[in-house]
């Protein structure tokens, strides 16, 4: 019989205990030592997605960072904290650290500390790629010798959920992080995820789920206690676990389905520590999944009943321009002193939703979706 991965599900219900349940779960699965030799450079690559405060749970914790942190030291490694946040504009990876915390917390366990927009990204070739064959990529990943993902439990609203896998994606630079974006439907996306994912394959996933977030993830959902903090040597496995405590199953999850396909992962995990039963928290799901997981013959015959698209509200809207500066559809159009979405462009990617530092992106739900979106939550 072929190697089944394993994934350890520790209860962690404050963060104050954090440390002890991220060795326990690392602990349950092998160790630190069975990856990191004396010496090794480890990256560690958390969630940074914004510059926002890590309680809005958008960001991998910072007591997680710090703790991991501490450990790799104690195995001998030598620990690196790097990411790149989402781009609204230029330094705000930097941003992101102060305000998440994440900068202090891994100075404080001992780490150094990079921003990906700052620290450079070398061209590569994509083997046995789908959709980007040919990307930029951070050098720091590149050039660790141990890259360990530190994703945050969170939903998503292209691809229902986001973790271990999706996390690397923040290792591009804007412009291909567009080109990826601009595939739109879910498959292609996540087939671009999963390119980006197989240049340099995380050695450990450790996952932040003591405070996760759902509805309108992976920036706008709602904190929810989910109280756990989850470990595996094969990410995709994780999220395949991860997938099925938040009430979601994995093979509906495009990210997953990728994924396996390409040959990584395992459809059925060993799971150790927690059961699944036990480990359960279901999160409410995003409006924009509920409607875009709908089948195809509806979609395509009732689809203009139950659309979803996002909208700028001119109120709230600063014209900043980071919308303009992320939509990869290039459908942001200024029109009489305002910025408009146009519908014909866009492609619904909800970059433009999702980085809005003001939050003047907001979603117009047609009758039908907003009924939907009753029902799901309801049940």
């Amino acid at each position: 019989m072929g190697y089944v991965p394993q994934v350890s599900i520790v209860r962690c219900a404050d963060y104050s205990d954090a440390k002890d349940a991220v060795r326990e779960a690392i602990s349950l699965i092998g160790g630190l030592e069975s990856i990191i030799f004396p010496g090794a450079k480890v990256l560690l690559k958390p969630n940074i997605l914004a510059a926002v405060p890590p309680e809005k749970a958008v960001t991998t914790h910072p007591v997680i960072v710090e703790a991991m942190c501490e450990l790799v030291i104690e195995a001998g490694g030598v620990p690196i904290v790097g990411d790149g946040a989402g781009i609204s504009h230029p330094g705000v990876t930097d941003e992101a650290l102060d305000i998440s915390g994440i900068r202090e917390a891994a100075q404080r366990g001992g780490a150094e500390v990079l921003s990906f927009e700052t620290s450079g990204h070398v061209p590569v070739d994509v083997e046995n790629s789908v959709q980007l064959s040919h990307i930029y990529y951070a050098k720091p990943v590149l050039e660790a010798d141990v890259v360990i993902s530190l994703p945050k439990l969170k939903t998503h609203e292209l691809t229902k959920y986001t973790g271990a896998v999706k996390n690397m994606f923040g290792a591009l630079p804007l412009k291909f992080r567009k080109q990826a974006h601009v595939l739109g439907k879910m498959d292609m996306f996540a087939d671009a995820l999963v390119d980006v994912y197989s240049v340099k394959v995380p050695h450990l996933a450790v996952m932040d789920g003591v405070v996760g977030m759902e509805g309108n993830g992976p920036a706008l959902g709602h904190p929810v206690s989910s109280d756990l903090v989850m470990a595996s040597f094969d990410s995709v496995s994780l999220d395949i676990v991860a997938s099925k405590v938040i009430g979601l199953d994995p093979l509906t999850v495009p990210t997953n389905v990728a994924a396996l396909n390409r040959g990584f992962g395992h459809p059925e995990p060993d799971v150790v520590g927690l059961s699944l039963d036990e480990a359960r928290v279901e999160f409410a799901m995003p409006g924009v999944t509920l409607v875009g997981s709908m089948p195809s013959f509806i979609v395509s015959r009732f689809g203009n009943l139950f659309t979803i698209r996002p909208f700028i509200n001119p109120f709230s809207c600063t014209l900043c321009g980071t919308c303009v500066l992320n939509c990869s559809a290039k459908a942001i159009e200024q029109e009489g002193g305002e910025l408009c979405i146009n519908k014909d462009k866009c492609i619904l990617c909800y970059c433009c939703r999702e980085l809005c530092p003001s939050g003047a992106v907001e979603m117009k739900r047609s009758l039908l979706a907003k009924v939907l979106l009753k029902i799901r939550n309801r049940s």
